[in-house]
């Protein structure tokens, strides 16, 4: 705790005062956001290990049939199976205000098919392959999506968290020691103001005795 650089007045007595009750429920209000960004980060972490536990195991079958296609067929009909694929992607970007933090969303929207080839010359295996791919897609979006929103959450929690100890830790207890600071001060005058106007009071009684 410091005590900071005011004048010992009455005046600032009540400045430092109505400060303190000012910054008491900042950090009450403060303290509240951030149990709520802790708990909405929480939950999208753990959406987070859901989807990703559920791409890796769709990506594990999906890159093992690719891997057997590979190995079953020619190198330039497997090129060219895939050289004019006729799914399209459109990917758009919205924002959501969470606790005076931007995350955003993603909205995917698909068309067509990506199996577009002839199968007299392909395998099944790059069938399911591709048909993996293209299903798993959306999760790999919707992943990203949540993993930015974690990002940004993570990033104004930190905020947070060191407004509400600078508040917690400095502000308040600084602000609290200068109104004793100032109080003591304040007593300290009066009783020797008290202590003169009574010493006075003795001498005028004393002259007026004599």
């Amino acid at each position: 705790m410091a005590k900071l650089n005011v004048k010992p007045t009455r005046m600032e007595l009540l400045n430092l005062k109505k400060r303190v009750k000012s910054a008491v429920r900042g950090h009450k209000l403060l303290k509240d956001k951030q149990d709520g960004l802790m708990k909405t980060f929480m939950e999208i972490i753990q959406e987070a290990k859901g989807t990703r536990r559920e791409i890796e195991a769709s990506l594990g079958g999906a890159f093992k049939n690719f891997m057997q296609a590979s190995s079953m067929m020619m190198p330039e009909i497997l090129e060219s199976a895939l050289l004019y694929p006729s799914a399209k992607v459109d990917l758009s970007v919205t924002t959501k205000n969470v606790m005076s933090c931007v995350v955003p969303y993603f909205k995917l929207e698909q068309e067509g098919d990506i199996l577009n080839y002839g199968y007299l010359q392909t395998s099944g295996e790059l069938d399911m392959a591709l048909a993996a791919f293209q299903k798993v897609f959306p999760l790999m979006i919707k992943l990203a999506e949540i993993e930015k929103q974690a990002e940004r959450l993570a990033a104004e929690l930190e905020t947070t968290r060191r407004r509400v100890n600078a508040l917690e830790h400095k502000l308040i207890p600084d602000l609290k020691e200068t109104v004793k600071f100032i109080q003591m001060k304040l007593a300290e005058t009066e009783r020797s103001t008290v202590v003169s106007v009574m010493r006075v009071k003795a001498m005028i009684e004393a002259q007026a005795a004599a």
